[in-house]
């Protein structure tokens, strides 16, 4: 990220929205700003095979995996404004593990890029069945977008829910049921 280019087009956006780019309090923002984006937008740069660090386990184990209100914050690809929620995902295993704390860290990957929930939600469904091959993954996210309540239709209560599923959770009614029952129930 060339963080000088960027601060050069924040600087011309406050101008653009009649703000004065020289004022004490944003003499450092379009500094801020670039720092901030490429945080934002770190996903793009991580590569999923060095984020996993080989945390895959051979294990005889076939029941539901299930890993629940994994916060994430992401921007909206239309508007570049935030939305943020909770991911909910579970995998059933054939013969592969993966370390728990690997996937959240999965769901930041794709959380840190310009998104939309759909195509997220996709995503984190998608390389957990690349790496893992279980016999079944379903994916929930649920979010609030800044572009929805902030502006346009003013909806400040309004959330999305995404889901993917693959294998047994998309083929057997009830295996699905019982990862909607699960992350719907506060079991702590």
């Amino acid at each position: 990220m060339n963080h000088s280019r960027i601060e050069e087009l924040i600087k011309n956006l406050l101008v653009e929205v009649n703000e004065n780019p020289e004022r004490e309090g944003l003499q450092k923002t379009p500094s801020r700003v670039a720092k901030a984006y490429e945080f934002l937008t770190s996903g793009y740069h991580q590569d999923i095979s060095k984020v996993l660090n080989n945390a895959i386990f051979n294990e005889k184990y076939d029941e539901m995996v299930l890993v629940k209100n994994i916060d994430f914050y992401s921007m909206c690809e239309h508007h570049l404004l935030p939305f943020y929620g909770k991911v909910h995902l579970a995998y059933i295993p054939n013969g592969k593990i993966i370390g728990l704390s690997k996937i959240p860290r999965i769901v930041d990957v794709f959380a840190r890029r310009l998104q939309v929930q759909e195509r997220m939600t996709q995503q984190i469904a998608d390389t957990l069945e690349q790496y893992l091959q279980p016999s079944g993954v379903a994916v929930v996210a649920e979010a609030f977008h800044m572009c929805m309540m902030m502006r346009g239709v003013e909806k400040q209560n309004s959330s999305a829910t995404t889901s993917a599923m693959h294998g047994i959770f998309k083929d057997d009614a009830r295996t699905r049921t019982e990862f909607l029952d699960l992350i719907s129930h506060k079991i702590l």
